[in-house]
């Protein structure tokens, strides 16, 4: 059996360049406003609750500033990545994925066990423990698939200025379109600090297994 399906592979790579392109591509949006408010109005920056760091250049996409080519980036890379999202999930429920593999159980949630996950972590200890995944895995991707990546979908649906007439009932439940843009970047950030935390957990597992892994399958016995 593969460690890694088809599906899984696919949707990897695809939602690592989507997100890649769309972090750099939101840093450049981010520079024409640096400003984030609650409610539905912002515009004074003596009414932000927080002000965005300007980014360099090399960071963004595209490499200079430019309002226009940045959001024709961001909304290309957006499609793919919602509707790569909805296939993972889909793939995930009718092949029971989610539920073997990801969700977890209520012995897991035991503070020692907790504990004692987070001691083999800091031991660079990553067994599994006869499952595919340990609690720490299983927690950190159940957030990042049901949590960050849905709201960066949902929020960005809310400060799109083509989606307001037909999600109004969207931007009212997040209280306000600048609410919205301020989870919206939240959500962006909490996303990438997953992306390196996970890079950096590739490295020290092993980076050649792994990725050779994720690109052809592997199998379950290697584990």
């Amino acid at each position: 059996m593969r460690r890694h399906s088809l599906s899984t592979r696919l949707w990897h790579w695809l939602n690592a360049l989507c997100v890649v392109v769309l972090f750099m591509s939101g840093l450049s949006i981010s520079n024409a406003h640096r400003h984030l408010y609650w409610g539905d109005w912002g515009f004074d920056a003596r009414q932000a609750w927080f002000d965005v760091p300007r980014f360099p250049d090399w960071m963004t996409i595209p490499g200079h500033y430019s309002l226009a080519v940045a959001r024709d980036w961001h909304v290309l890379m957006a499609w793919p990545f919602a509707l790569g999202l909805l296939f993972m999930w889909l793939a995930m429920l009718v092949s029971r994925h989610f539920v073997r593999d990801i969700a977890t159980t209520r012995s897991e949630w035991r503070a020692q066990a907790i504990l004692d996950d987070i001691v083999q972590h800091l031991k660079l200890d990553f067994s599994h423990a006869g499952g595919k995944y340990n609690f720490l895995q299983k927690l950190a991707y159940g957030v990042v698939l049901g949590i960050f990546l849905p709201m960066m979908i949902f929020t960005g649906i809310s400060i799109s200025p083509g989606m307001g007439p037909a999600f109004g009932w969207l931007i009212d439940l997040f209280g306000g379109r600048q609410s919205a843009r301020s989870l919206h970047f939240i959500f962006a950030f909490a996303t990438c600090g997953f992306f390196f935390v996970h890079i950096a957990l590739v490295v020290l597992s092993g980076p050649i297994h792994q990725i050779r892994d994720m690109l052809t399958g592997g199998r379950i016995d290697e584990a």
